[in-house]
């Protein structure tokens, strides 16, 4: 009875805060959605939600003439008075009778093309009008589910926090956002401050539908909707798409409006199809209604998206201007069937001469002091565009589901059924919550860790963590213990740690750690645990080469300014050599393992040492010109990608039983990601490092570069040499080494018949490593990236060809894209 009175308040107060009112509909009784509505001669109004229904603001009494105005129908003027409130207008929109004209078509060039052409010569012309303007900005995200699982990977879904009617269907996430926009043209610069947000059965009422995100600008020439698109109205529109001219028709002001059917030359290009307005003479954008698929946006999970928008004439600056826009998607992915829709409606533009000096900086969203509060009244009377009956249903019910599941009866309840021990536990891992409290009790399973290697055998861990969460504002702490213990070696290895983060702004976090560890000489860690059992067992073939440590560590990171992240640690440890225990394999029988001496895979002896030394490390990450978004208890870092990402750092040894392992190092590293729009996408990844003295150190402490000694990549390609041995060129002098990498995703592959069917992509790459004391190192590499079938395109397959000291070696790599 509750719902169903708070429901009634809402859909009360709703009315009686409307102005003029209405449904939409087509001739065919139809309800249309977003249709934009606003008063004539102005350029802001509202939008029709989904089920047709509109509301338009009036402050005061009187004669209106209202526009109805929806891309495929005929634009409806309606003169009404208006003697009091709420006032009921509705409107039936008749199909747009599109016509093609004898004329036009009986000349010898396409006319379509020579459209596209004069809109690409008036692009910024047009744009220029539009180079400095603030407006209002409404946005809507919502998503549905269809048929949910009720399991995904063996983990219990739940009801998605209570969206789900009994077929397991229903709207999985409604949130809108009320911000003010700034945009210049020159430089490009974009500036949004959230003045309401607002999030179905959630507190923090933080939504993520930022303005920028969908600042979809078909005058640019590529276009960043899923992945960088050639927009039809590019400078190399020619060379994605064909061109045809469905009709013309007139605006309500008596612009001539040309329909151009868009179609890509290549089905899986990065490319739109469907069809662009253009107004003719202006030249200028009158609407768009374009689809792109999964395959052409490289994420196979989604079906397809929709993208339209629709423009209207601002007097003011006689520009044609972004008025409503929406993103309609369908994904269906390893059982999960969602489909949604962005909205959103642009009003109040204010096209001014001069930004302020302040106006723009790094910091491109804010929200203000309490848009995360604001009530029902507050958002019935802003809200441009009505709430459907669904989307009210869903605010109401999961506002009352929010209230219970936030009590403690109910969160203990749930713990009682999730912290349930059964005699499988010891070995497939248990954890105890207090979700009121905020903590939890995690026994990690052994079975988790199950690995080999020749110097322990069969070994695993086993570890105890507790998690405690302060506040929601990123403050928490957690304790624990692992320990490994090895059959082969008979050794059990302890560590402890503890770790503490303080916010969630420049997210301080301490640690400390210790006990006995094993560790890789290469303290990047090169070789995976799991991929050398698997060749140990099955091949012999032991690359993986550890110490052990007794040791204390502490550390400490924090962001100090805005791109700037230092961080610091001190190491005491007392390191010993291992040999090896074991020469278990399963299918070898030869017993080839080699020893664990990295130097000297034949010998038999040590390649250290047993020595006790300090370490000291400092280091700073820094992203020049750093973009960040402000939201109320966090602070979240999206780079600049016009500019590298640089990490300098220093490493000191120093306290060592033997002088000669006390050592200073400077290390540098320089990366970035280069969109170069329809051509693809370039990286580079390159390192340094130099000594102050070449000295004999301790082996663990030079300079490695990561090698690969296996066939198949983990995705860490711009970090590792793909063919070079694992410790084969390691230094204790200078050193350099360079990755780099092109991912033509399909701009050269799309364009040739047949092979660009497979929509696979190019991708070519050089390395090289440079030491004091060696020759170089080079390796070039050609592959195709995003090989497989149907929404399943993860893997990626590479020849490579090296040269070191005059000697030629290839080979192919496999392995798994995690970037495309």
């Amino acid at each position: 009875m509750k719902k169903i009175t708070t429901l009634f308040f809402i859909l009360i107060s709703s009315s009686l805060l409307a102005q003029i009112k209405g449904n939409i509909t087509s001739k065919k009784g139809d309800p249309l959605s977003f249709v934009s509505i606003y008063l004539d001669k102005t350029i802001t109004g509202t939008t029709s939600n989904d089920n047709g229904d509109y509301e338009l603001n009036i402050t005061k009494t009187g004669n209106y003439t209202v526009v109805f105005q929806f891309l495929g129908y005929k634009t409806l003027k309606k003169n009404v008075s208006v003697t009091s409130f709420p006032f009921a207008l509705n409107a039936v929109l008749e199909e747009e009778q599109v016509v093609l004209d004898e004329i036009s078509i009986s000349t010898q060039e396409n006319p379509a093309n020579a459209i596209i052409r004069n809109v690409i010569a008036n692009k910024e012309k047009n744009t220029d009008k539009l180079a400095k303007f603030t407006a209002k900005f409404y946005s809507r995200g919502l998503y549905r589910i269809k048929n949910a699982p009720k399991k995904f990977l063996g983990q219990t879904l739940g009801d998605l926090g209570g969206g789900l009617d009994s077929t397991r269907s229903g709207i999985i996430y409604l949130s809108e956002t009320i911000s003010e926009i700034h945009q210049q043209k020159r430089p490009k610069q974009f500036k949004e401050k959230i003045i309401a947000s607002k999030v179905s059965g959630r507190d923090n009422g933080i939504s993520f539908n930022r303005a920028e995100d969908v600042n979809l600008n078909f005058y640019d020439n590529n276009i960043e909707f899923g992945n960088d698109l050639v927009s039809p109205i590019s400078n190399a529109a020619f060379g994605y798409y064909r061109f045809k001219l469905e009709g013309t028709f007139y605006d309500k002001n008596g612009k001539l409006i040309n329909k151009i059917n868009i179609i890509p030359k290549r089905k899986n290009d990065r490319v739109f199809g469907g069809s662009i307005y253009i107004v003719e003479d202006d030249w200028a954008l009158y609407g768009a209604d374009v689809t792109v698929t999964g395959a052409q946006i490289n994420i196979p999970a989604v079906d397809v998206l929709r993208l339209k928008q629709n423009f209207n004439y601002s007097e003011g600056n006689d520009a044609w201007v972004l008025i409503s826009q929406t993103i309609d998607f369908k994904i269906g992915f390893l059982g999960f069937n969602i489909d949604g829709r962005f909205s959103a409606a642009y009003s109040e533009y204010d096209f001014v001469q001069n930004f302020e000096e302040s106006t723009f900086s790094n910091e491109v969203l804010t929200f203000a002091k309490e848009a995360t509060k604001k009530d029902t009244t507050y958002w019935n009377k802003l809200r441009p565009v009505p709430l459907t009956s669904e989307e009210i249903k869903d605010y109401v019910i999961k506002d009352s589901i929010k209230v219970v599941r936030k009590s403690k009866k109910y969160l203990d309840s749930i713990d009682g059924v999730r912290n349930k021990f059964n005699w499988l536990n010891p070995i497939t891992g248990y954890r105890y919550r207090n979700s009121y409290e905020k903590w939890s009790l995690t026994f990690d399973s052994p079975i988790d860790k199950i690995s080999f290697n020749t110097v322990q055998g069969w070994n695993s861990t086993v570890g105890l963590n507790y998690f405690k969460r302060e506040n929601d504002k990123g403050k928490w702490w957690n304790a624990g213990l692992n320990v490994n213990y090895g059959l082969s070696d008979d050794r059990v290895r302890p560590v402890f740690y503890f770790t503490k983060k303080w916010d969630n702004i420049s997210r301080p976090i301490f640690n400390f750690s210790a006990g006995v560890e094993t560790s890789q000489f290469n303290y990047r860690q090169p070789i995976s645990s799991f991929y050398n059992m698997i060749y140990s067992l099955t091949r012999e073939r032991n690359y993986m080469k550890i110490y052990e440590k007794t040791f204390a560590r502490i550390g400490y990171r924090q962001e100090v300014s805005n791109g700037v992240r230092l961080n610091t640690s001190l190491e005491y440890a007392d390191r010993k050599p291992l040999f090896n225990t074991t020469n278990y394999t399963i299918f070898g029988k030869d017993h080839s393992y080699t020893s664990n001496n990295p130097l000297d895979p034949t010998a038999t002896t040590a390649p250290f040492s047993q020595h006790k030394i300090w370490t000291f490390n400092a280091g700073a990450s820094i992203v020049f010109g750093q973009k960040y978004l402000s939201y109320p208890d966090s602070k979240i870092n999206i780079g600049n990608p016009k500019y590298p990402r640089l990490y300098v750092g220093y490493r000191k040894m120093f306290g060592a039983d033997n002088s000669n392992l006390n050592s200073d190092l400077f290390i540098a590293r320089l990366r970035q990601n280069v969109n170069t729009g329809n051509v693809g996408l370039f990286r580079y990844n390159i390192r340094s490092g130099i000594f102050l003295k070449q000295k004999n150190l301790a082996f663990m402490d030079y300079l490695h570069p990561n090698g690969n000694q296996i066939s198949v990549s983990d995705g860490q390609y711009m970090n590792r040499f793909n063919l070079l041995e694992y410790y084969k060129l390691s230094t204790n002098d200078k050193y350099a080494e360079f990755h780099a990498e092109h991912n033509f995703r399909g701009y050269l592959l799309g364009k040739v018949p047949l092979l660009n069917k497979l929509n696979f992509h190019l991708v070519a790459g050089a390395k090289a490593l440079f030491t004091g004391d060696q020759k170089p190192y080079t390796e070039y590499s050609v592959g195709l990236d995003n090989i497989g079938f149907g929404k399943w395109r993860f893997l990626r397959v590479d020849y490579v060809r090296s040269n070191f000291n005059g000697i030629q070696n290839d080979g192919f790599m496999f392995g798994i894209s995690l970037f495309n």
